[in-house]
């Protein structure tokens, strides 16, 4: 996945930037509280782009319909 359709995506979502650093930049969702780091590269692969939507977007779906996720790694 391109890096610019991941930010693209997240914005959409309601996150934002917190910070740039020197190889990663930090994104927020405001509603979970959730920050997670993207890296600079043109190219992200697709299971970093899927962890990255994950962390940010499941937790608050899974409060809202009362799951509590096992997660495995």
């Amino acid at each position: 996945m391109k890096r610019g359709d991941l930010l693209r995506y997240l914005r959409k979502h309601g996150c934002h930037l917190k910070r740039e650093g020197r190889s990663h930049s930090l994104w927020t969702n405001p509603v979970t509280g959730a920050v997670e780091a993207v890296p600079r590269h043109a190219e992200i692969s697709d299971v970093l782009a899927r962890k990255r939507r994950d962390v940010f977007f499941f937790g608050w779906v899974a409060e809202r319909v009362g799951f509590e996720p096992t997660i495995r790694y």
